[in-house]
């Protein structure tokens, strides 16, 4: 009874701050009435008291098929016209970034509005050719965004909207789905407590890699988040984005085989975890449990009819039979239509690249033809690297959207493919190969940081034709830095040809810094230091942006240049660290001691850099995490969770360990410092004292002060400090001799 009380109370707590109904909660279709509600409300966040200088008009009627918006004054007010509220949202960014020179992103803003807004000229319209823009990852989830509130989230849904996005994933919440299903099958909590993942991992846990790990998930957690997933849909959807909900693919709590003995059963493995249980879709089970999961879900979310599932996410099926597979995925689409008729299944088509040697053209089209084409979506998940679109017959009729990947765990590093994300989404449209192309996407692993490339990607969604770079930075600097500036336009261009033209990494290079300690040039794995630029390219970008340090103050300047100066002592890191190398392998212990002590100090001043930026503060990582817990317990427990991800990932021995790493301040001085100053510790001792330095054994122990820092309490500063500008002056003094 206690436990019901809580739940309740939980859930009417986060209704009752943010204003949603649970009557509203499963709401999917609004009037133009309550859509221009939604849309005066978008528009008063953005723009405050100047809210009612707009008018909203939300016709509902697209212009030959395609979603549009329109921009005009009529009787002094700016209209913002569409066929609905994402349409109309794009028109007032468009507004704002064309006569108000007014930025909004990630990392760094410029919204300051003029006292009195102009009135734009004649109309403007613009229609988008893609049916759908698709938004986010299920990675995104856990690297960026395990620990948000609804603020964090009403602000991502209005950035979603005004750059036009209309389909985003939508996986919070799936705890409660998954425990009132398995609760009518007979599971007890308790054996539910080693299938449910800790907070950071359950992007994992609902893709079928892996159980219980961060765990045991208090069940404050599920229901804050089944109402936090109300609270979402509610908004995505009164501003007329259609959500996608995840969908049953047969994952199954450890203690299935015993509730179920009869039923088969595969196990598969991921990365170091433990296997994890795969009901196997043959199975009437299947179907049954598939019906049940769309039923609940819907009960609780509504549904817009498009559900996404991935029935081998990084995972070979046991067999490469065309029937089997084909039996699978009918059996897939099969339990979600049971429930609904009307069901879309959306499918990341992840699994042609990264097991391209298991899927040939036999088995894709296996898989594939077993769901009626108008039934599918496939998301070509890496489409500026590695589309596979072009080499399968455009999905074999699917319908199929074209995606930006970009970055992997939110990593921090600049990269990007700026020639692909300008010119391959309008030459697919333009294609007569490209099949039932559908729309374009955004799937990264993790958001905030390289705002310029997802500001160009986003450039497409309202245009037929390929972004021209130089024209778009035109526009771009001027709203993100305040004024044009021929120094910052050069920088720019230089970045856009070298630094973000990667075709070498994927998503882009780490930084030696934040791999475990080594000697090695490139460890490579999870710490891959091989750039795709010359180093000389990114420091005469540099020396450019520094030259527009004395007149440019911007938000949106100060974090590039920030961002730069990161990049620059990032990559120098790597020299330093090979003078090091030099001096052990030459026994000689002087110019060793020099090096070492070079590097770690310049571990330290990007700290104290990255100490500027409220974004590059692992403090509102750590605090956010913190927040969430209404315990103590809780509260240690999401912390651990925060730590574990950015560190070792999974236990001690996890192979994905420094996968997620973390260019912020408080990961530099608090974890990538003090290992480093171990390594140099003992090398230092086998050149001055003769200690022979042990490679294997210094990787025990510090896999176990690793481990120890995940466990740590320490508190880290959630306050920026110091003057970006000012920093970044006295460094360039400091180390620009030693660059090309």
């Amino acid at each position: 009874m206690k436990s019901l009380i809580i739940r309740i109370a939980a859930i009417a707590w986060v209704f009752a701050a943010t204003g949603c109904s649970t009557d509203r909660a499963t709401q999917t279709d609004f009037s133009l009435r309550e859509q221009i509600r939604g849309t005066e409300a978008l528009v008063e966040r953005i723009t405050g008291h100047h809210h009612g200088d707009f008018k909203v008009v939300i016709t509902g009627t697209q212009k030959e098929g395609k979603d549009y918006f329109a921009l005009y004054a009529d009787n002094g007010k700016i209209v913002l016209e569409g066929n609905n509220g994402v349409s109309a949202a794009s028109a007032l960014n468009h507004y704002l970034k064309e006569y108000c020179n007014w930025h909004y992103s990630w990392c760094g803003n410029s919204t300051t509005l003029p006292e009195q807004l102009p009135l734009p000229g004649d109309r403007t319209e613009k229609v988008s050719p893609y049916k759908y823009r698709y938004y986010l990852n299920y990675c995104t989830f856990n690297y960026t965004m395990s620990w948000w509130d609804f603020d964090r989230w009403q602000r991502e849904i209005d950035f979603m909207a005004m750059n036009g996005i209309n389909m985003p994933l939508a996986v919070t919440g799936q705890n409660s789905v998954w425990q009132k299903v398995y609760r009518r099958l007979g599971f007890t909590d308790q054996e539910l407590e080693t299938f449910f993942s800790g907070p950071a991992y359950f992007n994992w846990f609902w893709m079928g890699n892996l159980d219980g790990w961060g765990g045991p998930l208090p069940q404050r957690f599920i229901d804050k988040h089944e109402a936090l997933q109300k609270q979402i849909l509610y908004n995505e959807r009164v501003l007329g984005m259609t959500p996608i909900l995840p969908a049953f693919t047969g994952h199954v709590p450890p203690a299935f085989e015993t509730k179920f003995p009869e039923a088969k059963i595969r196990k598969t493995s991921w990365v170091n975890f433990p296997q994890v249980s795969i009901l196997d879709p043959s199975e009437e089970l299947f179907t049954r449990i598939g019906r049940m999961f769309i039923e609940e879900q819907t009960a609780l979310y509504g549904t817009n009819h498009y559900y996404t599932a991935d029935t081998f996410n990084e995972n070979e099926p046991p067999t490469n039979d065309s029937l089997f597979l084909s039996d699978i995925s009918h059996k897939v689409y099969s339990s979600m239509n049971a429930a609904d008729p009307e069901a879309v299944w959306v499918m990341q088509g992840w699994l042609f690249y990264h097991e391209a040697h298991f899927w040939g053209d036999k088995q894709i089209r296996a898989l594939l033809d077993a769901v009626p084409n108008d039934r599918m979506i496939v998301l070509d998940l890496w489409s500026e690297r590695y589309p596979v679109w072009n080499r399968t017959n455009a999905y074999y009729g699917k319908q199929w959207i074209w995606c930006m990947l970009h970055n992997f765990g939110q990593n921090i590093t600049l990269s990007g493919n700026v020639r692909n994300i300008t010119t391959a989404p309008a030459a697919a449209l333009h294609d007569p190969n490209a099949g039932n192309f559908c729309g374009i996407g955004l799937t990264m692993e993790g958001i905030e940081q390289n705002p310029y490339i997802y500001a160009l990607m986003l450039e497409n969604v309202w245009r037929d034709e390929p972004v021209s770079v130089d024209e778009f930075l035109d526009g771009y600097l001027v709203q993100r830095y305040g004024a044009k500036m021929a120094d910052a336009k050069r920088a720019w261009q230089i970045l856009s040809n070298t630094v973000f033209e990667n075709e070498l990494n994927n998503g882009g290079h780490e930084s030696i810094i934040t791999g475990r300690p080594t000697l090695l040039k490139n460890p490579k794995g999870t710490t891959n230091t091989e750039a795709c630029y010359d180093e000389s390219a990114l420091t005469e970008a540099w020396d450019l942006l520094m030259r527009c340090a004395d007149s440019l103050t911007s938000d949106g300047f100060r974090y590039d240049l920030v961002d730069i100066t990161r990049q620059v002592l990032a990559d120098h890191a790597s020299d330093i660290q090979q003078q090091c190398a030099t001096a052990f392998e030459n026994k000689n212990s002087k110019e060793f001691g020099i090096a070492s002590h070079e590097f770690l100090t310049l571990v330290e001043e990007m700290d104290r850099l990255l100490a500027t930026r409220s974004e590059f503060l692992l403090g509102r990582w750590l605090e956010s995490a913190k927040a969430m817990g209404d315990t103590e317990e809780e509260k240690i427990l999401y912390e651990q969770n925060a730590r574990n991800l950015l560190t070792l990932w999974g236990d001690k021995e996890c192979y994905l360990h420094d996968y997620a790493c973390r260019q912020w301040a408080g990961m530099m001085s608090g974890f990538y410092l003090p290992r480093w100053q171990r390594f140099f510790e003992e090398l230092d001792n086998e050149l001055s004292n003769g200690i022979p330095f042990n490679a294997k054994a210094f990787e025990e122990r510090i896999k176990e002060w690793e481990w120890e820092w995940v466990l740590g309490k320490e508190t880290y500063t959630v306050v920026p400090s110091g003057d970006e500008i000012d920093i970044c002056r006295e460094l360039y003094a400091k180390y620009r001799n030693a660059l090309p």
